[in-house]
């Protein structure tokens, strides 16, 4: 009899775990993303896109189609997907756990300002700089909305949607970007202070480097908590493990 695993997608780690779950016999692997990227890409397994109506929605999906057990690898900032997945996992006693990328960690050299939320982040950021590289993704642009004096470059897969600042330059560009694109992208628009949230792993990591190496200033917004009681791992060997089919 094959296992249903639901993974909760749109990440690398997502990518990587349904290869690695569509590759053994006897599971069906579904991936559900949001559908707020028009290409996802190929993905190995089933597919579905949409939102599920909540956590009682997503605890009903799981009884119809008889999941044995479910990934949460959203990004580390999809808060309210989080915390109606571990809803769901309660209510059906489906097991659970979520995927997490280790956060990033500075080093000697990063001139780091920790903050709590995109609003903080406008708050703090008009004393660091006036020319802003903003990679927090399209959808918390509003909280920069009310800001007029500061130019932002804001790089996005999508374009984004109103609210934006008003002096807004739109890159759109789909990762991941290497040392050498991130030191030209500082460069060539004269960068003073750079906007990130804490999404961890390497592949958006060189952002990092680049304004290290120029000496510059970095907001970075902290994840929020993951919601009490669930089991968090860091990468997709550990999931594997965790759903007994081995680390590898």
């Amino acid at each position: 009899m094959s296992r249903h695993v639901l993974i909760l997608g749109g990440t690398t780690e997502a990518r990587c775990l349904a290869t690695g779950l569509a590759a053994r016999p006897g599971v069906r692997v579904t991936t559900s993303l949001a559908g707020r990227v028009t290409r996802p890409g190929v993905l190995d397994g089933e597919v579905r896109v949409g939102g599920f109506g909540g956590a009682e929605g997503l605890a009903e999906w799981l009884r119809t189609h008889h999941v044995d057990a479910l990934v949460d690898a959203t990004h580390p900032f999809a808060e309210s997907i989080t915390a109606n997945a571990a809803r769901a996992a309660r209510a059906t006693g489906v097991p659970a756990v979520v995927l997490r990328r280790p956060g990033w960690r500075p080093v000697p050299g990063d001139r780091w300002h920790d903050v709590p939320s995109l609003t903080v982040a406008a708050d703090v950021l008009p004393r660091l700089g006036r020319r802003v590289l903003l990679t927090t993704g399209r959808l918390g642009l509003a909280a920069f909305a009310h800001l007029r004096d500061p130019h932002f470059v804001v790089r996005s897969v999508e374009p984004p949607e109103p609210p934006l600042p008003p002096d807004t330059h739109v890159l759109l560009a789909r990762g991941p970007f290497g040392l050498a694109d991130e030191r030209d992208v500082l460069r060539t628009h004269r960068i003073e202070v750079l906007v990130t949230k804490d999404s961890g792993g390497a592949a958006t990591a060189p952002k990092l480097t680049a304004a290290r190496e120029l000496g510059l200033p970095v907001i970075v917004v902290r994840r929020p908590e993951l919601p009490p009681g669930v089991t968090a791992v860091a990468d997709v060997a550990a999931v594997l493990g965790h759903l007994g089919f081995g680390g590898g």
